[in-house]
C-alpha cells in the first residue's frame, strides 16, 4: 500500500506547500501518489507528475471540484483512500478543512500538524503552542495526517516523471455550494512561502501607522507582511496576515518583528524562522528571548532609519 498526498492548487498552478508534504511522505516507506481534484486542472496534474519522488498522479477533473468544496473532496478522498496506508495533506486552511472530514468518513482518527516522521506509524507534533513536542503512535489501518510544511524541506519541483491517470469518481454530496470569494491581490510574496517577512504588532499603534512604517521596509526587502493577533484584533490589518498559533505558520530566512511583544501564541507561528530580528521599545519583551538580533528603541524612529540605510 502506498501514500496518497492531496495536492493544493488553484486549478492553474501547484502550490509549493505540496512539495513539503511530498518530502514528509518520502520519509515513510511506500510509493507516493498525488491526488489533484479540481476543474480544468490538467496543468496542475502535469506539474505534480514532475515532482521528485512522485510515482503516480490521479486527476479528478470535474466541475464538482472546481472550488474544492471540503465535503465533495473529502468524499472523494475517502473513496480513493481505502487503497492507501497513509493520506497526507498540508497543514493549511485547505488541508485542515478537508482531511478531518475524510478521516471521519474512513472512521479513523487523524494526526494534525506533524513535524517529524519517526516511523510509518509514529510521528512528532507540537502541543501547548509548540512549547512541548508530543510523539504520537497511530494504530489505525489508515494514517491520516496534516503536515506542517515549515518542518520539511521541499522536494524538487522538477525531475520526476510520474504517470497521470484520470479518476472517474465524482462525489457531489450536495450539502454546500460555492457562492463567492474575495481575494486580496498583492505585489508582495505570499506570506506562508516568503523568504523574508516583516510583521507588526500592537506597538505600531494603528492601521495607518502600520502601513506608514512597515510598507517602505517590506518594499525595500521584497518581503511579505504579517501581523500579530493583537494587531489583527485591533483592526490594523486583515486576519489573513496573522502569524501565530491561530494564524499562519511561517519559517522564512528572515523574520522582522516590529512592535510585537512575543506572546507564546505568536512565537508558535514564527520561532522556526532562520534569523529573527526584533524591534521593540521594551527590552524585557518576551520576543527578545528567541530573537537573534534585537533593537531597543522607538519603532517610529528606528524603522525609517533602517529603511534609509538599506
Amino acid at each position: 500500500m502506498g501514500i496518497l498526498v492531496i495536492a493544493e492548487h488553484d486549478n492553474k498552478t501547484l502550490n509549493a506547500a505540496t512539495l513539503h508534504v511530498v518530502a514528509a511522505a518520502q520519509k515513510i516507506s511506500g510509493e507516493i501518489t498525488v491526488l489533484v481534484a479540481g476543474s480544468g486542472a490538467q496543468a496542475v496534474a502535469d506539474a505534480a507528475a514532475k515532482v521528485a519522488g512522485v510515482s503516480k498522479v490521479l486527476l479528478a477533473d470535474n466541475a464538482v471540484y472546481a472550488h474544492q468544496l471540503a465535503e465533495n473532496v473529502a468524499a472523494l478522498i475517502a473513496e480513493l483512500g481505502k487503497d492507501y496506508s497513509h493520506i497526507l495533506a498540508a497543514s493549511t486552511t485547505l488541508g485542515k478543512n478537508i482531511l478531518p472530514r475524510a478521516a471521519a468518513l474512513l472512521d479513523v482518527s487523524m494526526i494534525s500538524d506533524i513535524i517529524a516522521v519517526e516511523s510509518a506509524n509514529t510521528f512528532k507534533r507540537p502541543i501547548y503552542a509548540g512549547n512541548a513536542i508530543a510523539t504520537v503512535e497511530s494504530s489505525e489501518s489508515i494514517v491520516v495526517a496534516t503536515v506542517r510544511g515549515t518542518a520539511f524541506d521541499a522536494v524538487a519541483a522538477e525531475g520526476g516523471s510520474a504517470s497521470v491517470e484520470a479518476v472517474g469518481e465524482v462525489k457531489d454530496v450536495g450539502v454546500s455550494k460555492f457562492i463567492s470569494e474575495e481575494i486580496v491581490k498583492s505585489e508582495r510574496p505570499e506570506l506562508a512561502a516568503a523568504r523574508i517577512v516583516v510583521s507588526g504588532g500592537r506597538g505600531v499603534g494603528s492601521g495607518e501607522n502600520y502601513h506608514k512604517i512597515l510598507d517602505p521596509l517590506a518594499d525595500k526587502l521584497g518581503a511579505a507582511q504579517g501581523a500579530s493577533r493583537a494587531a489583527v484584533d485591533a483592526g490594523f490589518v486583515p486576519n489573513d496576515m496573522q502569524v501565530g498559533q491561530t494564524g499562519k505558520i511561517v519559517a522564512p530566512d528572515l523574520y522582522i518583528a516590529v512592535g510585537i511583544s512575543g506572546a507564546i501564541q505568536h512565537l508558535a507561528g514564527m520561532k522556526d524562522s532562520k534569523v529573527i530580528v526584533a524591534i521593540n521599545k521594551d527590552e524585557e519583551a518576551p520576543i527578545n528571548a528567541v530573537a537573534d538580533y534585537w533593537l531597543v528603541g522607538d519603532l517610529n524612529t528606528v524603522v525609517p532609519e533602517l529603511v534609509a540605510k538599506i
